[in-house]
């Protein structure tokens, strides 16, 4: 018989491999679907790729790769015999467990007996080789299955890759000396203390110095001030702002010139008021003894568990498996798969999608978002329990989104993590991932797709400029001022300061009730432009912006803004009811462009600043002081704020008085620099001929024509890679996947640069347009199949809500109205809501009606 096997499989000898280091066995979950070795017909282990397929699939990686021989695998479940000791089984101790798998079950205390069952299949024939056969079995195809069968989750970290240089700690962590200067860093408002520059900024800790890194080949990067700093210092070690997590940052060592670690950064951060220890997130994305619980507890009423709700089963009705945190990521999934569109590209695709998929489809997106898709949408694992007492201990398992959550996170320094996440920002991300692949198909994500209009208007001049971009969301600000309780949150406040006077116990929390009409006013407020520079003034000046809506989607996404950060740099919630509307107007938000009466600004770019160490000698001194309304300076000063705030407040409004400057000084008050002396850019070189300010031509801001070459080589038309590399700032990779992701862009009229009259996006939309076309000239065609414009009348549909008291902790829930009905999907559970707490939301869903 021996030699029977040995024959048998001499044919496919050159397909089996021994997994080595880095291949991941997938023994627990079929590529395609949800099966596994517990489901009825098993997974089959390709022994080749050491992918795992159950029944329905097996076969098309059969014809599609022609690999032979899989490794089946087959788990029995069944509950102990009755008189049997308490206390399941150890899987070391049972001889007929030998599958190292991660169970998908939860048995909820009851004791069960597992039976393995393992086999090599030989197709097409379905011929069969038991195992183990160590006798009968060639010893490599042997090694290979001891391999398969012992082999970890692929989803478990490993260890760094051989060729990743490990990171040091640095000689200076031990001994670093921090200067007692008073500098607390706050936790936005970042700025080079040398230059305007907000992004790549590093914190020097030593002694808090905020500056820029280094310039990069791509265009990105900064001035090197945090370099320059060190030379004049000797401070060594630096921090990127934007990398701090609880699980630390990236340092750098400028003595040592690499990448370090510092095993007392939380002590070093501690100094200048960064506490990430106080960052640290729940393990299990629920509730913990740390937060902080508000009145009528949230966690009751959000999840309704106070009432006796009824399960629901079958297509639609399937739940998520929570797998430490990823709640965020369920309630997103669950929401986005109950909208038409979606359903569609994806499950209606989802045979094509299989059939054209890549040889390793756990790396593939579409694949699985249609194996997600059909996971939820199938009914396949979501069925009602039988009479038998084993299954209706199984009931509402939900789906597991491991292979899901590994896709779309990696790389992705936050949702790869187990921590708690924002779903705002993940819905964003996985928007912007639905948008990068879906070239060359539907793209269900433009159903969210929506044109917003800035009108951003001078202070000091009335001109305007209208400006319009792609956005995804719309955020709600929530004015505390406007709560319709606002004296019995002031007699609260009253008496927990009492209580803790004398330590007491506090009262019972209470709840600020904000009007939604209130938090829609907000939105329509004017707000102040930080850095605004007039074309028309030719200088720094005050500035107001406006949003509207170029264009109403289809479907509108509003997130109610609940989180901020606390000067300890930790998310905060505020605890806050808004009665969100069933139904919802937007029609008088409507953008209506440059009015009659309204004058235009020049369209000017600002002046190049060039900085200190490029001037050299050269710097031109004459130059004359500017001129500063002394007396609206000192009545500024009179109110208390700083002489050198009030110089520049004076300064940047144009000298058009106190009150002015006073408005100036509320938008920037909380900027790291505003106290700072006023320093006054050069905008020229000495030499140029002609004092006038020099503005960038369309030559100027053309792309390097050795990218353009590379780009143009592989066949995209020239005007279409140039407007690749302008989208991108000239960065060839990002170019690259921007030219996918629009096809169907055409050259347009070269527009002068962006930067003129601009500002930070307004925080009243998501700002997920910066891997899109982010600027678009009033005058465009709006027609653009892309945005899908309409009437703005809307009916809510969904909303996502959040227990716990920031977005670094806590559990997402996620309702949905089906069929007339509202459900209350949470986690692996999914029934029908008797109360669904619409005003305790935090995003909310919204489709068009279809007759307005």
């Amino acid at each position: 018989m021996a030699t029977d096997l040995g024959e048998l499989l001499v044919p496919y000898m050159p397909t089996i491999r021994v997994p080595r280091t880095g291949d991941r066995v997938f023994k627990s979950e079929c590529a395609f679907s949800y099966d596994s070795p517990e489901s009825e017909g098993g997974l089959y282990v390709c022994m080749n790729t050491f992918l795992g397929f159950g029944r329905e699939h097996v076969e098309r990686h059969y014809h599609k790769t022609g690999q032979s021989v899989y490794m089946h695998l087959k788990r029995h479940v069944k509950e102990k015999a009755t008189g049997a000791a308490g206390g399941a089984i150890s899987r070391r101790r049972n001889g007929k467990v030998f599958l190292d798998l991660e169970l998908n079950r939860d048995f909820n205390g009851v004791d069960y007996e597992y039976e393995d069952e393992a086999k090599l299949v030989i197709f097409p024939d379905h011929f069969e080789i038991p195992l183990p056969n160590i006798e009968e079995l060639p010893a490599l195809v042997t090694i290979a299955c001891d391999a398969v069968l012992n082999a970890s989750s692929p989803y478990k970290k490993q260890e760094a890759d051989s060729w990743e240089e490990e990171i040091q700690v640095s000689k200076h962590a031990r001994s670093l000396r921090q200067q007692e200067n008073g500098v607390r860093i706050p936790p936005s408002g970042w700025k080079c203390a040398k230059c305007e520059m907000r992004e790549n900024l590093w914190l020097n800790l030593t002694d808090g110095s905020v500056l820029c890194g280094k310039w990069f080949f791509d265009g990105s990067g900064g001035n090197g001030h945090a370099l320059e700093h060190y030379k004049e210092t000797n401070f060594p070690l630096a921090v990127k702002l934007d990398t701090i997590t609880p699980d630390g940052a990236d340092i750098y060592s400028f003595d040592e010139e690499e990448a370090v670690l510092d095993p007392h950064i939380s002590e070093h951060l501690l100094h200048f008021a960064i506490d990430m220890l106080q960052m640290q997130r729940t393990e299990n994305g629920h509730h913990t003894d740390n937060d902080v619980q508000p009145c009528v507890s949230d966690w009751e009423v959000i999840q309704e568990s106070s009432l006796k709700l009824k399960p629901v089963y079958g297509s639609g009705y399937t739940g998520i498996k929570n797998l430490g945190n990823s709640c965020y990521l369920s309630t997103t999934m669950q929401v986005l798969f109950s909208i038409p569109e979606f359903q569609r590209a994806y499950v209606g695709n989802l045979q094509r999608i299989f059939d054209y998929s890549p040889l390793d489809p756990t790396q593939d997106f579409s694949t699985q978002m249609a194996k997600l898709g059909h996971g939820l949408l199938s009914g396949q694992y979501s069925k009602p329990p039988m009479k038998s007492e084993l299954i209706e201990q199984q009931q509402q398992r939900g789906i597991s989104p491991k292979m899901f959550k590994a896709l779309v996170s990696k790389g992705h320094p936050e949702f790869s993590s187990d921590r708690q996440q924002d779903a705002h920002e993940f819905f964003l991300h996985l928007i912007n991932l639905v948008e990068r692949n879906s070239s060359g198909s539907e793209n269900p994500g433009d159903v969210f797709r929506f044109l917003v209009e800035e009108r951003v208007q001078c202070c000091q001049t009335q001109k305007v400029r209208y400006t319009q971009r792609i956005d995804y969301l719309m955020q709600l600000p929530v004015p505390l001022e406007a709560a319709s309780n606002r004296e019995e949150l002031i007699a609260y406040e009253s008496k927990r300061k009492e209580a803790e006077e004398n330590m007491r116990p506090p009262p019972e929390p209470v709840r600020a009730r904000i009007p939604f009409t209130a938090c829609l006013q907000a939105f329509t407020e004017p707000e102040n432009v930080p850095d605004f520079w007039s074309s028309a003034l030719q200088a720094k000046s005050a500035g107001v912006k406006t949003s509207r809506f170029a264009s109403f989607p289809e479907y509108m996404v509003m997130q109610i803004k609940k989180f901020t950060f606390g000067v300890d740099w930790v998310p905060k919630k505020l605890d806050v009811s808004v009665d969100v509307p069933d139904f919802l107007d937007l029609n008088r938000l409507r953008a209506t462009g440059l009015q009659t009466g309204e004058a235009e600004l020049p369209d000017l770019t600002p002046p190049i600043v060039i900085p200190e160490d490029t001037r050299g000698s050269t710097t031109n001194n004459s130059l004359e002081s500017p001129e500063i309304d002394e007396s609206s300076v000192m009545q500024l000063a009179e109110m208390g704020f700083p002489l050198e705030a009030c110089r520049k407040a004076v300064y940047y409004t144009g000298n058009m008085g106190a009150e002015m400057a006073f408005n100036w000084i509320i938008a920037h008050m909380e900027e790291p620099d505003f106290a700072e002396p006023l320093a006054i850019p050069s905008y020229m070189e000495p030499d140029l001929p002609s004092p006038s300010f020099p503005t960038i031509s369309a030559l100027d801001n053309q792309p390097p024509e050795e990218s353009i070459s590379i780009l143009t080589s592989m066949g995209f038309p020239r005007h279409h890679t140039i407007q690749a590399l302008k989208a991108t700032n000239n960065n060839l990779e990002r170019a690259l996947d921007w030219i996918f992701t629009h096809p169907d862009c055409e050259d347009e009229s070269e527009a002068m640069s962006d930067t003129a009259d601009t500002e930070p996006n307004n925080n009243s939309f998501s700002n997920a347009n910066a891997h899109s076309d982010s600027s678009l000239s009033p005058d465009q065609d709006l027609s653009s199949p892309r945005v899908r414009d309409g009437p703005g009348r809307y009916e809510l549909f969904a909303f996502i809500s959040h227990m716990g008291s920031s977005t670094m902790s806590g559990h997402y829930v996620c309702h949905i109205k089906k069929e007339g009905r509202w459900l209350i999907y949470n986690d692996h559970k999914v029934c029908l809501s008797e109360r669904p707490p619409k005003d305790l939301g935090y995003m909310y869903f919204y489709r068009r009606l279809s007759s307005c």
